[in-house]
């Protein structure tokens, strides 16, 4: 009997984000004082979704620092955002190694957000049969729930993660 093929994209700045402010009155750091939360709770998300969910196929999105194409088209696009946080920026290449460690494929494009990416790979993971999973606390991905694609939100504080369908959107 074959494996029913599984996919489970993973919105990485997203999970790196809320790895980093979920720890950010306990902080971890290193003896040399280096920030290491976002790293940790990436690391553990990435662990507990392998060993509990099993999935088939597994891939990370990360955005790039070049400009979207959404930037050219509105200057002001996300204008209002704050800089990532110095702890954040200097978590990136280790997550880039967990990744590598993990073999984890890591897609990014320059011009387009991770958001794109996930949408982009979700809806042709529909068309191939692939039941996908979105791993992402962000509701922006709603639009794109449908009867094989789902959002799986990550839960806090010890809380379940919450599988989100048609019926829960």
């Amino acid at each position: 009997m074959s494996e029913t093929p599984t996919l489970y994209l993973l919105d990485g700045m997203a999970l790196i984000y809320r790895a980093y402010f979920a720890l950010m009155n306990s902080p971890i750091r290193t003896a040399s004082g280096m920030n290491t939360s976002a790293l940790y709770g990436f690391t553990q998300t990435l662990i507990d979704l392998i060993t509990t969910r099993k999935p088939t196929h597994l891939a990370l999105a990360l955005d790039t620092s070049e400009p979207t194409l959404r930037h050219t088209w509105f200057p002001a696009y996300k204008a209002q955002r704050q800089e990532v946080p110095e702890d954040i920026v200097a978590a990136l290449p280790w997550i880039d190694r967990v990744a590598h460690a993990f073999q984890l494929p890591v897609l990014k494009y320059p011009g387009y957000e991770a958001d794109d990416i996930i949408g982009t790979v979700a809806r042709f993971a529909e068309t191939e049969g692939i039941t996908t999973y979105m791993v992402t606390p962000d509701k922006d991905f709603a639009q794109l729930v449908s009867d094989r694609t789902f959002i799986l939100k990550p839960g806090r504080s010890g809380s379940e993660v919450e599988c989100l369908g048609v019926p829960e959107i």
